[in-house]
């Protein structure tokens, strides 16, 4: 069956292994329209939007917006972790939409919040009770790590984009100095993707096989598996290490950018992480900031286990921008 002409809006969330796409009516997405589709099988994203525009019976949206995993610059993007670039032509040849957005995917996140079922929000840490508009901050972590500021203006809602990922992983002690050597790269010293995401685990992982001259490799979900299982002690150990990174990194952002009303981790390893969060020393790490350490408790941190927001976010935006 076919769907009203000028009716729906379409929303993608491209990242870097698979991207996908749903139908939008308002800030909701419609009910079975989400497919998802793996990006080495197409040669960009042009090719997956005709193939679902194709799947849901030559569906023609008002609109269209997608979230990138990688910079956007003059409505022109660049995956980090994949060879595709999308630009708003491309996006208004494959789908035919009237209004065309292109976001970076943490963007999405933020323009989502507000619009997600308070069961899909996980609490890690609590925080005071916080202002309607206060500023938030979202932090990505998946393929790669990422963060956005998020602020509700008189004007409308705005998200920043960045690129914190790349920033140079910070460094406390002699055992983070040895890592940091141990996933080096030709640019110096790791940035913060090359820990904190889902082969950045891996790199934990191996680090501590060298570090005990016992080396081992697995795959990042495996070593969650085991954790759920307690079947490897050293996968623990780098689910620790890595949750005490990741504490460090988001009290840094949190200070940089005083988000009162929460921080909201995302992303598939946030999401696998988050019912070990509290005893591998999430908390503590983010709020050891010496003299600020109390300050640190003005920052609420969840976790966003809703895998469609940054379509949602996508929804959101594009409504705001048709009003």
């Amino acid at each position: 069956m076919g769907h009203p002409k000028n009716t729906y809006a379409l929303v993608a969330d491209i990242g870097g292994t698979n991207t996908r796409v749903a139908l939008a009516h308002g800030r909701s997405i419609v009910d079975g329209t989400i497919r998802r589709y793996r990006n080495s099988a197409f040669p960009g994203l042009e090719a997956v939007l005709e193939r679902y525009i194709a799947e849901e019976n030559g569906v023609d949206p008002i609109a269209a917006c997608v979230a990138v995993a990688g910079p956007v610059r003059d409505a022109r993007a660049t995956l980090t972790n994949l060879d595709w670039t999308i630009d708003k032509t491309t996006l208004t040849r494959a789908t035919r939409a009237e209004t065309t957005a292109i976001l970076n995917d943490l963007q999405a996140q933020g323009h989502a919040l507000g619009h997600i079922a308070p069961e899909n929000i996980r609490t890690i840490i609590d925080g005071p009770a916080d202002h309607p508009n206060a500023a938030k901050l979202v932090v990505g972590i998946g393929t790669g790590f990422n963060a956005a500021p998020v602020y509700d203006l008189e004007q409308g809602r705005v998200v920043t984009p960045s690129e914190s990922g790349h920033a140079n992983l910070p460094i406390r002690t002699e055992r983070e100095l040895q890592l940091c050597q141990f996933v080096s790269t030709a640019h110096g010293f790791p940035a913060v993707e090359d820990v904190l995401s889902g082969r950045g685990l891996e790199r934990v992982y191996a680090f501590l096989g060298y570090e005990s001259d016992d080396p081992r490799e697995r795959a990042a979900h495996d070593i969650m598996a085991a954790c759920e299982d307690g079947s490897d002690p050293r996968a623990e150990d780098a689910a620790r290490l890595f949750t005490r990174i990741l504490g460090t990194v988001c009290g840094n952002l949190s200070l940089i950018q005083l988000p009162f009303g929460g921080v909201y981790l995302a992303g598939g390893v946030a999401r696998a992480f988050a019912p070990h969060l509290t005893h591998f020393g999430f908390e503590q790490a983010f709020r050891d900031k010496g003299r600020f350490a109390g300050f640190m408790g003005n920052f609420a941190v969840h976790v966003i286990e809703d895998d469609y927001a940054a379509l949602t976010g996508s929804a959101a935006h594009l409504h705001g921008l048709m009003g």
